[in-house]
């Protein structure tokens, strides 16, 4: 969750760090720091909070220096604080690291039973201290392969030496890290978003790898020591394009993104003029497939959730969904007959990626729909369907969502074409109604002013509860879910039918509850549900789409109302409005909207 940077230049590198820091953020924001080297002196200059507050004091007592690492911390061990920020160094030795170090505990005893003092109560510590003893004995590279050997858990470093001014090693286990080329400097990074200024050539180090780094070279190595070489990737300025513009916040700038994003992924993989969908090369045979799993965190886990719904519907194919986290410690019965579809927007999420790599140790094909497409999860699966949305800033997902649903949706379709579980007829017309969808999404977005005035009425709330039934029940989800990363505020999502069940209990006089109800089969069933809520003192908010026909309830406190389309596609467009329900609640809150407190935009620690 943590972002490293590390650079090896002929010329001053703080400024850069600073600058690629402020791009690594997302990844946290709990602390930050730096350690330059110069003259076999190791400067290190760290604060509590944002980076902003590190150039402060770097504007104050610059550190100079040709080489130099940098860190924005996410707090796994030790409370956030100047003491716990990264870099941590020693006479010798300054280490950044994103990850989790399982048996630092262990490790630390057995240091401190030689007489070595810890500062911190970080288990990054741990490493900079092993190293510091390794060096007594060995040079830097066999120093760092000698401390991996000891470490268990998940990492990405970035390491300094006082007595070898000239380089930077990186090593990865489970935690990603990009390296970058350039003229007379190279780079060290978690990811190639914050190398972009920079360089727009870049390699991947793979579990296991460590790699030197100089301002004329970079060589890489595997677990075994043995030199080894990398491809390098270009990323395309598309990319890099990831700048606010004029929005205020990124989050603001890419929920207007989004019927663009629909607009590029359809053009990628829906041919409008043989009215057919470009998805070939399937892992296994479509006839052959005999269950698909999906699985996710978050708010890709909700987008699993509404195309297990889409696939019962369209397929005659068994769907079982599946949290990362849980999936891997489940006694599965792996079949080279089902595929795994994974999903994720960063592509390095560890409990994914950790449930991807039991998939590979058991020989079944996998697919990832993923944004990021150089990834660790994109690059570790057979089969990739990239979602296209560009680069995502804001921690709480909103484009990528609707990017992952399209690709999953266009999925469906291919497969239910090529199995013969749908007909020709409504195959077509399903593509053809697709092609409609980013108009409709930008009509959704015009529904600016109503909300605004909506969200007054829920910053103040003590609890909020979102209900739909079939496909809208993973929407209520994850409106509940943005809402509580967002605003702080406490939101449930819960399937209409099931409010009877216990959670009605929770409801009191004035307490907003958002009604998803599309005029589907299930539309009076769920306007019965709200309302029992109503009856009981709550304030709804219904959010359905247009129609003449009457609601069945009085007493409703607001109505939104998308546009029309077919009941698989309503999920697209009344996701917008619970994403500017949840943007306006914090906006009114004064929280900041792209840096959640607590949260991370990459999580990649278990």
């Amino acid at each position: 969750m943590c972002g490293i940077i590390g650079i090896a230049s002929n010329k001053p590198v703080s400024v850069n760090i600073i600058n690629s820091l402020k791009k690594l953020e997302y990844r946290g924001y709990d602390s930050a720091g730096i350690a330059t080297l110069k003259s076999n002196f190791i400067n290190e200059k760290k604060c509590s909070g944002r980076v902003e507050e590190l150039e402060k004091i770097l504007f104050k007592t610059p550190s100079d220096g040709n080489i130099g690492i940098g860190h924005v911390r996410w707090a796994t061990h030790g409370i956030p604080n100047v003491i716990n920020a990264h870099p941590h160094s020693s006479e010798s030795v300054s280490v950044v690291h994103n990850g989790i170090i399982e048996n630092s505990d262990e490790l630390k005893r057995e240091l401190e039973s030689k007489g070595l003092k810890f500062k911190s109560q970080t288990d990054t510590e741990v490493i900079t201290l092993l190293i510091t003893e390794e060096l007594r004995k060995n040079k830097p590279l066999e120093s760092v392969f000698k401390t991996l050997q000891k470490l268990k858990g998940s990492f990405a470093l970035g390491i300094i030496f006082k007595n070898f001014s000239d380089i930077i090693i990186g090593a990865r286990r489970g935690s990603p890290l990009a390296v970058g080329y350039s003229n007379d400097e190279n780079y060290l990074g978690s990811d190639s978003y914050a190398l972009k200024s920079m360089t727009n050539k870049i390699s991947y180090l793979d579990d296991g790898e460590l790699c030197v780094l100089s301002s004329r070279s970079i060589n890489f190595y595997d677990a075994n020591k043995k030199k080894i070489n990398k491809k390098v990737h270009i990323v395309s300025e598309d990319e890099n394009i990831s700048e606010k513009g004029d929005y205020k916040n990124f989050m603001s700038k890419e929920i207007f993104e989004q019927p663009m994003t629909m607009k590029k992924c359809i053009s990628e993989y829906v041919d409008t003029l043989k009215k057919d969908i470009n998805i070939f090369n399937f892992p296994i045979e479509p006839n052959q497939i005999k269950k698909i799993y999906l699985i996710g965190c978050g708010t890709a886990f909700h987008s699993c959730l509404v195309t297990k719904y889409w696939l019962e519907e369209l397929t005659t194919i068994d769907v079982e969904i599946d949290i990362a986290s849980e999936f891997r410690y489940r006694n599965l019965k792996f079949n080279k007959k089902n595929l795994y579809i994974f999903v994720s927007q960063s592509g390095e999420t560890a409990d994914t990626a950790a449930a991807l790599d039991i998939c590979k140790k058991n020989n079944v094909k996998t697919c990832s729909v993923i944004n990021v497409i150089e990834s660790t999860i994109a690059r570790n699966s057979d089969w990739v369907l990239p979602i296209h949305a560009g680069p995502e800033i804001g921690v709480a997902s909103t484009k990528a969502f609707l990017g992952q649903l399209i690709v999953l949706y266009i999925l469906c379709l291919k497969l239910a074409s090529v199995r013969g579980d749908i007909s020709k007829e409504n195959y077509i017309k399903n593509i053809e109604n697709l092609t409609k969808l980013p108009e409709a999404i930008k009509n959704s977005l015009k529904l600016e002013n109503d909300i605004q005035i909506m969200a007054k009425e829920f910053v103040d709330a003590r609890g909020i509860m979102f209900l739909g039934r079939g496909i809208s029940f993973p929407i209520a989800l994850e409106g509940a879910l943005k809402l509580k990363e967002l605003s702080y505020l406490h939101a449930e999502g819960y399937p209409a039918g099931e409010m009877k069940h216990g959670p009605l209990a929770l409801i009191e006089d004035g307490m907003p509850v958002v009604v998803i109800a599309p005029r589907d089969q299930h539309y009076k069933k769920t306007i019965s549900n709200m309302q029992e809520v109503i009856a009981r003192g709550a304030k709804v908010l219904l959010v359905t789409n247009k129609s003449k026909d009457e609601v069945y309830s009085e007493n409703i406190w607001q109505t939104i109302e998308v546009e029309n389309t077919e009941d698989d596609l309503f999920p697209f467009l009344v996701t917008i409005p619970l994403q500017k329900l949840a943007y306006y609640s914090a906006l009114k809150k004064g929280y900041d909207i792209d840096k959640p407190r607590n949260l991370a935009k990459s999580v990649t620690v278990e």
